[in-house]
């Protein structure tokens, strides 16, 4: 059967490991694996504007012997004069794997229904399960392990905090989501993130209050509190999440070595203060590179199970 990376829990904790070792692993020699050699394309759809996605799977489909077929959908007949099945029925007879980045959830899954190939969600609007990939990573190479660590998510209760959720629960983490009370995370990602942490030795909370829930924090990690698509909601959003960013204060709270997580863009002065994010305990720089070799090894990793 073809896998498919659609949301986080779509690996188990063993699964989500390996990959993660493999990442670190082409990192250190990044043209080990080349399972697109011939060379064999993969299509990446955007239906978002990208700067990491595009550049990240660009890249590391060329590493892995491949063509990066880059598909801009108002290019397409996808979702216009096509439906998404029948865009999955043509893509899967010429290319290897197929990553979209797009809205609705409902249609990357429609799409992986209907695809012979594995299916990769670069962002929809309900998860973003390649950058939390790429932020376990970077938080192994800074501490050393996952489990038993505390992440807090200071910010919008948006896909990035469903992905903290699901894949903090599925590495052993304790992952703390902190929002404002009519932004938290939906509730039955926070249900089934807490029943992936009860096997693991995790556990996963929501809080309103960030300067109690960052106490002993070993990770801080922030989003834009303005997501694409939701413009017209800044000024309201600038006013609700006012004491929900990361500044030198809050960070002051967590443990002395904590580490500060942002998945980019970010916008100084907002989530984010610029003392922190251009400060030594940011990692924000190693995480965006990690994308490129998170995302190969989970490309690596679908390939070798397509077989």
């Amino acid at each position: 059967m073809t896998r498919h990376f659609l949301r986080d829990d779509d690996v188990t904790p063993a699964e989500q490991a390996e990959i993660l070792k493999l990442a670190l692993e082409l990192k250190a020699q990044p043209y080990s694996q080349r399972p697109f050699a011939g060379p064999q394309s993969v299509a990446v759809i955007f239906d978002k504007t990208s700067t990491r996605t595009r550049v990240s799977f660009a890249v590391g489909i060329s590493d892995l012997g491949g063509v990066p077929l880059i598909i801009d959908s108002q290019g397409s007949q996808l979702g216009a004069k096509e439906s998404v099945a029948d865009t999955a029925r043509v893509l899967d007879r010429q290319v290897a794997q197929i990553v979209w980045r797009t809205y609705a959830q409902t249609g990357l899954e429609e799409m992986a229904a209907f695809s012979q190939v594995p299916v990769i969600n670069a962002l929809s609007d309900d998860f973003h399960p390649c950058q939390l990939l790429a932020d376990l990573m970077t938080i192994q190479e800074h501490k050393g392990k996952l489990a038993g660590l505390k992440l807090v998510y200071v910010g919008d209760g948006n896909n990035m905090a469903n992905s903290y959720l699901l894949a903090g629960a599925i590495a052993g983490m304790h992952v703390v989501v902190v929002t404002p009370e009519k932004y938290a995370p939906a509730d039955d990602v926070v249900a089934r993130a807490d029943a992936i942490s009860f096997k693991t030795g995790g556990s996963v909370s929501v809080s309103h209050d960030p300067k109690e829930a960052v106490l002993a924090a070993d990770v801080l990690a922030t989003d834009t509190w303005v997501s694409m698509g939701r413009e017209d909601e800044k000024a309201q959003r600038v006013k609700d999440f006012t004491g929900f960013g990361i500044d030198a204060e809050l960070l002051a709270l967590a443990k002395p070595d904590a580490i500060v997580l942002h998945c980019l863009p970010a916008y100084r002065g907002y989530e984010i203060s610029a003392e922190v994010l251009d400060g030594s305990q940011a990692v924000i720089w190693d995480e965006a590179e990690n994308r490129l070799h998170a995302q190969k090894a989970l490309m690596v990793w679908l390939a070798q199970r397509a077989k």
